[in-house]
């Protein structure tokens, strides 16, 4: 990979969501401060009294707005997603997709379309943790010439549920306790455990969850799904089922469970920190957009219910065409403003996408409007900056809470003769956009089509589909939360239903959590998908994060020499010491220092390169070092080792030091530890 790449971008002042945004935005640094009516305030930091001592006054009319203005900034927090983070970028055609839809931003190779995407946990409230496990979930509004797409994808390909009855459900299981708001962004306790026992379709997600695709090292290197089945419709009139996938261009990588947990406490703000430091270095986020497309006539050709949103669509059945790629290159200026207030809606399609019968996607295109309107307190949300389009917008709703539209014609009904019918509809030989005139027939019913009940077949797939290493990681996440159930019952009932997905897997997390080995066995199905495996992701040092374990002393001309290769390889260099300030060679060359042992960790860093050196209180700086060895030795991080450094190691007889690069004696050590950090981890290691 090329890790200039990413850098050479269009300029951002030819944005024209950015042009848009930028009448909106106010520099107040160098200005007078003032009321919001704009009247000059004299002093900010009292309130005015009746003498020195005496009481406040009723007409302190700044104190009043200030402080009123304070009890009522914040809004509902989300139900769900209600943490996370985002950014603004564009996204560019690689092909025509005109023979399968009309969308005008799928037309021209080459096309750029502006956008803001925010990705986000499910559980947590906005005060938890980056690193939680969990489903995450990525919203991209895309601002086209035709209108806002919002494109809403997650981190897994399959859905916790089939139904959107069951939606508020198997949020309330999988939410904090009522009686003691316990345990935060975590599913680890009975209620939602006795749900996914008592609603075996969702055994599937939760699989996906407990695997190393719960965790994420990065939202630069996360993958996510549609989810849903949508249609794309072309020109005449042609549909065609189609899911989307999008894809990191850094490949698809994961925490382990217990770097995840320390991390949350350490930085509860890690993948925030990691996207915002990736931009601001010009290492711009990549994700390529990929499309399944499955003929109308084709709908019942696979053994899965195409319509289905708990199962996946195989990639070696359904090829995924990639037909475009999002890059992210603006961070956002007030959190509050574009990402607390961006809003998203599935039902946000534009001419050449349509819905599908996928009952799950039938429900959420009835509950986005409304969760908006009441989070963002009025209908007229989709007119803040962050949510407005970019194409003019004309229809005959008036007045609400914030209209900040003056609409300056009196007539607001259809039909009218005063304003000659205005606005009005387009003519049918426009037909700008058409619903897909699906065939319904059927009797009114409440229930759920036969092909959805194989609950099994596909996790199966999926458990098939892991690496050994993988699954000890999975095993391991559903250890430790069924771990934290106290009801015996539950994990009980847990284990029996795992059964069907793979008997082994449930006699180990039996034996773990203290229940009976389950009775029966899996079903019969050996089927397995590389695709499924994060084993064969792409895999680079570019945007790894390296820490430099450094003091006094380092020979200048071997370590100068690797950080210019690390450097030139894309690779983030952070120079951590025991204070701040700088460490100085043996020829005098010094190097400033990013962070100390105290505010860095072995956690945050994806690898060490170990120099050493001198300093005041030697023991304390080599223990140090030591310490951040042992994590990094732990959890299977390579490793670079400078001749200096070379002695900070304790190696035994059972150390087999996979990753581990020295450069002693090794002229070519800086590739070498290249290569090493690309790696990522040595799985081998003893």
């Amino acid at each position: 990979m090329d890790s200039k790449s990413s850098r050479n971008r269009q300029p951002i002042g030819q944005n024209p969501k950015q042009d848009q945004l930028d009448q909106f935005r106010v520099q107040n640094t160098g200005k007078q401060m003032t009321t919001n009516e704009g009247r000059v305030i004299p002093n900010d930091e009292q309130t005015l009294k009746a003498g020195v001592r005496g009481p406040s006054l009723h007409e302190d009319y700044w104190f009043l707005e200030k402080m009123s203005h304070f009890n009522h900034e914040e809004i509902p927090e989300r139900v769900v997603h209600a943490r996370g983070y985002g950014a603004y970028g564009e996204f560019e055609c690689y092909q025509s997709m005109s023979n399968f839809t009309r969308a005008g931003f799928l037309q021209e190779p080459g096309k750029k379309t502006p956008l803001i995407c925010r990705f986000s946990t499910v559980q947590g409230p906005k005060g938890s943790y980056d690193t939680a496990r969990d489903l995450r979930c990525l919203g991209v509004k895309l601002y086209t010439e035709e209108g806002n797409y919002d494109l809403t994808t997650i981190a897994m390909p399959v859905l916790i549920i089939q139904d959107p009855m069951k939606f508020p459900d198997s949020m309330h299981a999988y939410q904090n306790k009522q009686d003691d708001g316990i345990p935060t962004a975590s599913g680890a306790h009975d209620r939602f455990w006795d749900f996914v026992a008592n609603n075996p379709e969702s055994i599937h997600m939760v699989t996906w969850i407990m695997s190393d695709r719960g965790i994420i090292r990065s939202y630069r290197m996360m993958e996510s799904w549609s989810i849903n089945t949508y249609l794309f419709i072309n020109d005449e009139g042609v549909a065609t089922f189609v899911r989307f996938v999008w894809k990191p261009v850094l490949g698809v990588h994961s925490l382990l469970q217990e770097e995840a947990f320390k991390i949350g406490g350490l930085d509860p703000d890690f993948h925030r920190r990691d996207l915002r430091e990736a931009i601001d270095r010009g290492a711009f986020p990549e994700y390529e957009l990929g499309v399944q497309l499955i003929p109308m006539e084709d709908e019942f050709k696979y053994d899965f219910d195409v319509l289905d949103p708990a199962k996946f669509w195989p990639e070696e059945l359904i090829p995924v065409q990639f037909i475009g790629k999002m890059t992210l290159n603006r961070n956002i200026d007030n959190y509050f403003a574009e990402l607390e207030q961006v809003a998203f809606n599935p039902a946000n399609v534009v001419p050449g996408i349509g819905f599908s019968n996928d009952p799950v996607l039938q429900g959420r295109l009835l509950a986005y409007r409304d969760t908006q309107q009441y989070r963002l307190g009025s209908a007229n949300y989709d007119q803040l900056p962050v949510n407005r389009p970019l194409c003019p917008f004309h229809n005959n709703t008036r007045r609400g809470v914030m209209r900040m539209r003056i609409d300056v014609d009196q007539v607001n009904y259809h039909n009218n003769s005063l304003a000659n019918n205005a606005p009005f509809t387009a003519p049918p030989e426009q037909e700008i956009f058409i619903h897909y005139p699906q065939k319904v027939d059927g009797h009114i019913i409440r229930g759920r089509s036969p092909s959805f009940n194989d609950f099994f077949s596909q996790p199966r797939i999926f458990w098939n589909s892991l690496t050994p290493i993988e699954k000890q990681h999975t095993i391991d996440g559903f250890s430790y939360q069924l771990g934290k159930v106290k009801s015996e019952s539950v994990r009980q009932q847990n284990v029996d239903l795992l059964v069907n997905v793979d008997k082994e897997l449930a006699n180990i997390i039996a034996d773990n959590i203290g229940v009976n080995r389950p009775s029966g066995t899996n079903v019969p199905v050996s089927t397995s998908y590389p695709s499924l495996s994060q084993a064969s992701t792409p895999k680079y040092a570019y945007t790894q994060k390296v820490g430099v374990l450094i003091g006094n002393d380092f020979n200048s001309n071997e370590v100068i020499n690797a950080l210019k290769v690390l450097e030139d390889a894309g690779v983030f260099v952070v120079i951590v010491s025991e204070t701040l300030g700088s460490v100085t060679g043996n020829d005098g060359t010094k190097l400033k220092v990013d962070q100390t042992f105290l505010t860095s960790s072995p956690y945050l860093l994806d690898s060490l390169y170990i120099v050493g050196g001198s300093h005041k209180n030697q023991a304390k700086f080599n223990y140090e070092i030591s310490e951040f060895i042992q994590v990094a030795y732990k959890f299977y991080k390579p490793i670079g080792v400078a001749t200096s450094g070379q002695s900070l190691l304790n190696v035994s007889d059972d150390n087999n030091l996979a990753g581990v690069v020295f450069a002693a004696n090794n002229p070519n050590f800086g590739n070498d530890f290249v290569t090493a950090i690309a790696q990522q981890r040595f799985w081998d290691r003893t």
